[in-house]
């Protein structure tokens, strides 16, 4: 796929970790928390999560001098292997649901889980789809850490 055609992200990570603790790591505010962001602060009490189809997240990261607030709801809930959620920033076209992200998470049978990541919505240029590729390829490194901490 050429860059100029790009349209959304998508990412395949191994983790070396059961499904149910990958699912965790998605769905818990402490997990999630931890590793959302990559190296950003993402205070626990900023963090709200009502995981269930039709339930309101919200977050906020905070680099120094800046406050990057995340929201969304969450579309489909199947524990432990997929979740749908839509995600919103403050630049996100108002009117929409802003980008569209499931993660799937495929039990491999030898304790890691295959998670597929996908984010669609159409509401980033092609350079804002390679940025934010590298943020989440940035956050899944926090979450392999968090997976080997927890």
């Amino acid at each position: 796929m050429t860059e100029s055609a790009r349209e959304g992200i998508d990412i395949t990570r191994i983790l070396d970790a059961p499904r149910e603790r990958v699912f965790e790591a998605w769905t818990t505010p402490e997990h999630f928390a931890a590793w959302f962001g990559g190296d950003a602060e993402v205070p626990l009490d900023r963090v709200s999560m009502d995981v269930r189809p039709g339930g309101d997240w919200s977050l906020v990261m905070v680099v120094p001098g800046t406050e990057m607030p995340f929201h969304g709801v969450y579309r489909e809930v199947v524990a432990p292997e997929r979740l749908v959620l839509t995600m919103k920033d403050a630049s996100a076209p108002a009117g929409t649901d802003g980008e569209i992200v499931t993660a799937t998470f495929a039990d491999r049978g030898d304790r890691t889980t295959e998670l597929v990541f996908r984010q669609r919505g159409g509401n980033l240029t092609p350079e804002q789809y390679a940025a934010a590729e590298d943020g989440w390829e940035a956050f899944f490194d926090a979450l392999v850490a968090r997976l080997a901490s927890s």
